[in-house]
């Protein structure tokens, strides 16, 4: 079974950063897309944010590109996770 941490390491996201984990998956749209923004605001540059999704965050690539955010996205069996980090 694939993990969330296996999808990190299939990306080109630093490796030696901390992480956290934003699990969207029960969420309707636009929510997914408003709890990334926010953790991103509140989170520590240096930190890696995966978020696990149902689906692939079209709406959030745009966001991501215009606040200097590298990001790649991975599906697994099960979900969908996209790993943003700021470089």
């Amino acid at each position: 079974m694939q993990t969330p941490t296996s999808a990190i390491e299939r990306t080109a996201a630093p490796r030696d950063r901390p992480t956290e984990t934003l699990d969207v998956r029960s969420l309707g749209p636009p929510e997914p897309l408003q709890r990334t923004l926010e953790r991103l605001v509140d989170l520590p540059d240096e930190t890696v944010l995966v978020q696990r999704n149902d689906r692939a965050p079209q709406f959030l690539y745009p966001k991501l590109d215009d606040r200097g955010y590298a990001y790649e996205t991975v599906e697994l069996d099960e979900e969908v996770v996209t790993v943003i980090w700021l470089e």
